[in-house]
Formats: structure tokens, sequence, C-alpha cells
């Protein structure tokens, strides 16, 4: 069995694509910090110096594509209100009703004391 890309080719591109994503992403982290203060958005501290790099460009949309130049899709968030917020997302999409991936829960049919009267009589 014979691969079309060898390790190396398959390496190079996993590298040109890391390269462009990170490029993309930089693009629009640093707008945000441009146009808005250096504030989390939900917890309200305020970063600067080093710490600038523990402030994340959160998308409201949940969509990473959807970058308008007005920045209306993106909020501010520290590191730990950022994963909070992606993790109350997985959550929601995860219990919402009438999901797919939401767990159901069967009806019980088999009773298993249902003839325990009459058996307790027979004694």
């Amino acid at each position: 069995m014979s691969s079309d890309k060898s390790p190396s080719a398959t390496s190079k591109l996993d590298r040109i694509l890391a390269d462009t994503q990170r490029s993309r992403e930089e693009g629009y982290r640093d707008k945000a910090l441009k146009m808005y203060p250096h504030v989390c958005g939900r917890c309200a501290r305020e970063f600067s110096g080093k710490r600038l790099s523990e402030l994340t460009v959160h998308h409201r949309d949940h969509n990473h594509d959807n970058n308008p130049q007005d920045g209306s899709n993106w909020e501010l968030l520290c590191l730990f209100c950022h994963d909070n917020e992606h993790s109350r997302y997985t959550d929601q999409q995860y219990f919402s009703e009438g999901s797919l991936s939401s767990p159901k829960i069967a009806q019980a049919t088999h009773n298993p004391f249902a003839d325990l009267a009459a058996r307790l009589k027979k004694q």
C-alpha cells in the first residue's frame, strides 16, 4: 500500500495550515485589542504588559470564520472566562431538548414486584 504524500510533505502541509491559521487569528486579535479596552468582558479584570497574552478574543456566535471588521462578533475574555464560556456552550448543545446528542431515558416496562402479593399469600 503506497501513500500519495510522504511524511515530510504531510508535515510541511500541516505547518503551512497552522501558520495560516495563526496569522488569521493574530490579525483579528490585534484588531480587537486596538478596538476594545484591555478588560475581560465577564470578570472585568484588567490586563497589561506580559499579562495581555492572557486576554483572548471570543467569538460571540462561536463561529471563528465570522470576523466582521467592526468587531461586532468579538469579545475580549480572560483565559478562565473564555474556557467557562465554551464549556457552557458545549453543555447547552449537549443537554438541550431535541438535541440528537442529549441522553434519552427509556421508560421502565418490567415490574419485578407485579405478583409479589400473590406470592406472599401462597406462603
